[in-house]
């Protein structure tokens, strides 16, 4: 199996339409790099031994020309089923290919709601093929950085089954942090159509009198699990003149809003697809509209098909290769590497790909649905298959011509007269 992901700095991107303004951030954070990179050794080492990784060949070189992005709802899985095209695809990745090397790759979703290192271990269990942590990109993942700004500002977390993503941004380093649950908690009048929570399902144990203790930023990190009552908490954060949830209105945004991503619908085992949190924006955006007369939502955005996000992915493949091989001139591999995207919304997953200059492959196992010699009109992609093992199929032998093509063209070289 090939190494681990490595979570580096990102660029979020910069867009303004009539009401909405997407604003740009920066940031790095060089101890979880010290960490990624300590993990991505330790697991590159441990392959050989690996049950799970027995199909790979461990000891295959590495082929650094060229690397792949899957998406992983719709192409390797389909809610909790696996897609046996998904486990030959990654086997064939490791080594069981006509190359005889092993071809770098990130798994790269809008998925979320769990820690990576359950993200990971589920893949791992569903597909026979282990997947470290470190490997796994969802869309809150990059989110992460903000604790270098927001590590003790109070917090207004959103999405997510119960308290799971307050617990998700406690361990990425957000140490004042609280969800609409606990709102409803402190006063079942804020959204009077559901029992008050408690227990697990709170995110804090303090009695907080949430009059009292404004927020500094909203972040949604995964789909709504209750859609009423997040639209609601939410509304009255960021209209309130001083960030309480019952504070005095007023036609402005107080504080800054993060959301994790917009696909509008997601591929599961239901023949259909179902909302995303995409879905939760376009409420949340009409709700603003009609409540404030149209006044600017601010937000900065997170996940595919934005260029942040394969960015990020980028640099992944570089830390993964760079610590496989750590005699490779990455800046020279960047001029020279093909990075296939496979993925199955073109709105997401196509879209992303082709802004940011890789080969985008659409598949037909999920969101997609067209027929043969069908592609999508609005996001094309450069290729269209049946399945994710026909997408790896096409990268091997388009990757064996471009050795071929490199082969003549050394023969060809050494062959020029002076």
């Amino acid at each position: 199996m090939p190494g681990s992901l490595l979570r580096t700095s990102f660029i979020a991107f910069h867009v303004r339409t009539a009401s909405v303004v997407y604003r740009p951030m920066l940031q790095t954070h060089n101890r979880q790099l010290f960490l990624a990179q300590q993990r991505l050794r330790r697991f590159l080492q441990t392959q050989s031994t690996n049950p799970l990784s027995s199909a790979a060949d461990s000891t295959a070189e590495w082929y650094t020309q060229s690397a792949v992005a899957f998406d992983i709802d719709g192409v390797l899985v389909r809610g909790k089923r696996a897609l046996d095209e998904g486990r030959r695809a990654l086997k064939m990745l490791n080594g069981d290919n006509v190359l005889g090397k092993r071809i770098p790759f990130v798994l790269l979703t809008n998925g979320g709601g769990v820690p990576e290192e359950e993200k990971a271990a589920d893949i791992s269990q569903m597909l026979g093929v282990e997947v470290c942590a470190d490997q796994i990109v969802l869309a809150h993942s990059p989110m992460q950085k903000l604790a270098l700004e927001y590590a003790n500002k109070h917090v207004l977390v959103v999405g997510g089954r119960g308290r799971r993503c307050a617990d998700i941004a406690r361990r990425y380093g957000f140490n004042n942090v609280s969800t609409p649950n606990d709102v409803v908690a402190w006063r079942p009048s804020a959204w009077p159509f559901m029992d008050p929570p408690s227990g697990t399902q709170l995110s804090r144990s303090d009695g907080r009198d949430y009059s009292n203790h404004p927020f500094q930023a909203v972040m949604v990190f995964h789909d709504s699990f209750d859609f009423g009552r997040d639209l609601q908490v939410v509304t009255d954060v960021l209209r309130s003149r001083n960030a309480t949830v019952d504070g005095e209105f007023a036609n402005k945004q107080s504080i800054p809003l993060f959301m994790s991503n917009s696909d509008l619908v997601f591929s599961n085992d239901y023949p259909r697809p179902r909302f995303g949190q995409g879905a939760y924006h376009v409420c949340l955006r009409a709700m603003w509209d009609a409540l404030t007369g149209g006044a600017p939502l601010e937000y900065t955005l997170f996940g595919k098909p934005n260029r942040v996000q394969y960015q990020y992915a980028e640099k992944l493949l570089d830390q993964l290769i760079l610590n496989a091989v750590p005699s490779t001139d990455i800046t020279q591999l960047r001029t020279q590497r093909r990075v296939y995207a496979v993925g199955d919304n073109p709105a997401a997953d196509i879209a992303g790909a082709n802004g940011a200059g890789w080969t985008s492959i659409l598949v037909r196992t999920g969101v997609f649905a067209g027929g043969p010699g069908a592609n999508d009109l609005a996001n094309p992609a450069d290729m269209v298959v049946d399945h994710v093992m026909d997408a790896v199929e096409w990268i091997i032998k388009s990757e064996l011509k471009h050795t071929e093509t490199d082969a003549a063209s050394k023969r060809a070289s050494r062959s020029e007269p002076f």
